[in-house]
């Protein structure tokens, strides 16, 4: 079983993007990524520094809004406004989730598609449906990235994604299909999922619950790809895949932490400086 390792390919393409960053720079576009969190939730807090961090190395203006927590939704929306009309800002993300009494579909509707560099705007979800993509979910986009480094043949396999988020699993199971593989969404009422999952030679899980899946899911050198985020009883980090039971079975295999997650970032970052480049031919 072969590791695939996030974390070095996303400090590999970090550099990469840094000389792409200076090369935009010399004609005169600096890309910008402006973060809008509202709040004190703690993994937040440490997302959007994880963000600003990956910014400033690249060479971006970069720079955080924080609001308070009782920000109120007529006032976020106004900010977003003033920063759709800024030419300094290529990237706006507003950190999610939102407090209760903001509404995330109105915030997200409220960005101008084209600096919507989450890609969770319904105008950028019908572009990636329609075959047309130009902002799309960066935690998908990062994993189509390294399948294609690894060397994972996509096209006429059978891929099973489970979890049908907005943010992964829709936009997940469409890449996919985009690139030829046969794709099913499976879910937490999905019947006989084990049994489902065991036909997939590629598995994409995204459910949200730590060590869901288990040795009975998977299929013998399958491609395995854990998306989870989780905290055992301990504390520990740990993904929705049951590392030591399914590593002896799978071919390849993310591992929590050190696989999807640095990735994610690293797609932002890359849809903010294409966004930034797209500028120069309007």
């Amino acid at each position: 079983m072969t590791l695939i390792d996030g974390k070095a390919l996303a400090d590999k393409m970090a550099v990469e993007l840094k000389a792409k960053v200076d090369d935009l720079k010399s004609a005169g576009v600096t890309p910008g990524l402006v973060v809008i969190l509202v709040g004190e939730n703690p993994a937040s807090q440490v997302y959007v520094r994880n963000k600003e961090r990956r910014a400033t190395a690249a060479g971006f203006n970069s720079e955080v809004i924080r609001l308070s927590e009782d920000t109120t939704e007529t006032a976020l929306l106004e900010l977003i406004a003033q920063l759709n009309q800024d030419n300094k800002w290529h990237g706006i993300l507003v950190q999610l989730p939102l407090p209760a009494h903001i509404s995330e579909e109105k915030i997200l509707l409220a960005i101008d598609p084209d600096k919507d560099v989450d890609g969770f705007h319904p105008t950028n979800m019908g572009r990636l449906w329609s075959g047309n993509p130009v902002m799309i979910p960066s935690t998908p986009a990062g994993i189509m990235v390294m399948l294609e480094t690894y060397g994972v043949e996509v096209a006429g396999k059978n891929a099973l994604v489970i979890g049908r988020s907005n943010i992964v699993g829709k936009p997940m199971a469409q890449m996919l299909l985009d690139q030829h593989a046969t794709v099913t969404i499976a879910h937490s009422r999905t019947q006989n999922l084990p049994e489902l999952a065991k036909q997939a030679d590629i598995l994409v899980v995204a459910i949200g619950r730590g060590n869901f899946v288990t040795a009975e899911f998977v299929k013998p050198g399958a491609v395995v790809i854990d998306v989870g985020m989780n905290r055992d009883d301990n504390g520990k980090l740990i993904g929705d895949v049951k590392f030591d039971e399914v590593e002896p079975i799978a071919s390849l295999m993310t591992p929590v932490p050190g696989g999807v997650g640095p990735m994610t970032i690293t797609m932002l970052m890359e849809q903010t400086y294409e966004a930034a480049k797209r500028t120069l031919s309007k």
